[in-house]
């Protein structure tokens, strides 16, 4: 299957599970619109960050929506393989209680 067919067919999917579950959909929209259009990243920086986790959780379907969004945003594919690099050094990406860890790490040092 081509990259274009899974974009397609994931889009479908996603159309599908929105008729099925749409107050749910909807709430995980609203979170997403937040994040990418709140704080101080950028919205190309943040996909980078998407981009990144999809490889390390091996989503095919994050994959393909991240870098349809990455290019829309005009991402080179030079920018892309810096992030697949360093995607590749951190072999497993964040969870949830490694990014708490995280955030308390840099807290900690900033305050001395």
């Amino acid at each position: 299957m081509s990259w274009n067919d899974k974009l397609n067919d994931t889009r479908n999917q996603l159309r599908g599970l929105n008729k099925t579950i749409p107050d749910t959909t909807r709430a995980f929209g609203a979170l997403g619109k937040a994040v990418k259009e709140g704080g101080t990243l950028d919205f190309k920086t943040k996909e980078f960050v998407a981009l990144g986790i999809a490889v390390a959780m091996r989503c095919e379907a994050c994959i393909v929506l991240h870098c349809d969004a990455l290019l829309k945003a005009g991402a080179t594919r030079e920018e892309v393989g810096d992030v697949l690099a360093m995607t590749i050094q951190m072999g497993g990406g964040p969870s949830m209680m490694y990014a708490a860890k995280a955030l308390e790490c840099f807290d900690e040092l900033s305050a001395g």
